[in-house]
């Protein structure tokens, strides 16, 4: 019996075979030469995890092209999606890399389609704290905390500032690094926090107070690490994840991380579907995938940020060297909507006087 049931067995196998071939084809030419355009931002393209993105969903459909278009900051981005949107039509069919603050602007002019959940199976595994879109159109993808950061050999750790309040002392006078928050969406986050910190309009006299002592305010947050980095001030708003990066790759706690009063604000990062784009399948198979778990453990040690995804692990030195504030400061995206524009409209007269 065992040659007969070899023989079956190598008819079933080669059944079997030819059968995956025929589905390989088929889903190989169901997607040959088919582009997913996706809006990200500069960082996440050029040394976050773009890339692998790029190359790890094109492995797993045969036949797709996925194009990265990184304009600037986040800000710049959304701005720029915004532009060809209203102007009558977009490239792009998904963006990657909208903080929760910029969510509303987003929503209000109708950048984006609902997702289907049913097309996302992944997000069964992303806490409901991170669902902070409850109109269906974003999905997060990635979290972490927007903090201070400083150079502790360029200020002694001990003149540190231990709040926002003892940021507006003169001793701190041209030695903090910013990030516009029209433009960039840590410069945003920041921006929020001080908000949530001294109320409206309590937030505009902080700024006043806090302006002499800024050095220079960027559109991204790139530009501004890079200041940060070449010495131009010791200070800078950034995450709280730059000293886990600079003990990886420069082998130095050089670059430490400040909460003052033990807070940070949180900063969840999402990505949508685009309306009007004619790639909805694959789309919607793009968000699956960045929220599987291969792809999700490729964010912490390139993105320096948390995995949205509760499965995925992040590096074992991050228990020692990446901060969690003790008190997470977050406001409401709704009242974001609500306030927003002229939020930022009294934020740029504050820092002008």
């Amino acid at each position: 019996m065992r040659p007969r049931l070899i023989g079956v067995t190598s008819l079933v196998l080669a059944s079997l075979c030819v059968s995956l071939v025929v589905f390989l084809s088929f889903s190989s030419a169901a997607y040959a030469n088919q582009r997913l355009v996706v809006y990200t931002y500069d960082s996440f393209e050029s040394w976050g995890p773009g890339q692998q993105f790029k190359a790890g969903f094109e492995a797993l459909h045969p036949g797709v092209e996925v194009v990265l278009i990184a304009p600037g900051d986040s800000g710049d981005a959304l701005a720029r999606l915004i532009a060809e949107v209203e102007a009558g039509g977009t490239d792009a069919d998904v963006f990657l890399g909208i903080a929760d603050t910029q969510v509303p602007r987003a929503l209000a002019r109708g950048i984006f389609q609902p997702y289907d959940p049913a097309l996302v199976p992944n997000l069964a595994d992303v806490p409901e704290e991170l669902i902070f879109d409850r109109t269906g159109h974003i999905v997060p993808f990635d979290t972490g905390y927007i903090t201070l950061v400083y150079d502790s050999e360029r200020l002694d750790p001990a003149d540190a500032p231990k709040s926002l309040e003892e940021l507006t002392d003169p001793k701190y006078r041209g030695k903090i690094i910013m990030m516009d928050p029209r433009t960039s969406s840590p410069g945003h986050a920041f921006l929020m926090w001080t908000i949530a910190k001294y109320g409206d309009p309590g937030f505009v006299e902080y700024w006043e107070r806090l302006a002499p002592n800024i050095l220079t305010i960027t559109g991204g947050w790139s530009e501004a690490y890079n200041y940060f980095l070449e010495g131009e001030a010791p200070i800078v708003v950034s995450y709280s994840t730059d000293t886990a990066y600079s003990v990886t790759y420069d082998g130095t706690d050089r670059q430490r991380v400040i909460t003052p009063e033990g807070e940070g604000y949180r900063q969840i990062e999402g990505m949508g579907i685009v309306r009007g784009t004619d790639q909805l399948e694959l789309a919607h198979a793009f968000l699956n995938y960045v929220l599987s778990v291969p792809a999700q453990e490729l964010i912490p040690p390139t993105n320096w940020m948390y995995p949205a995804n509760s499965k995925a692990a992040v590096p074992e030195n991050w228990e020692t060297y990446a901060v969690i504030p003790e008190r997470v400061i977050y406001l409401d995206p709704q009242e974001i909507e609500a306030n927003e524009a002229r939020w930022l409209r009294l934020w740029a007269t504050a820092i002008s006087r």
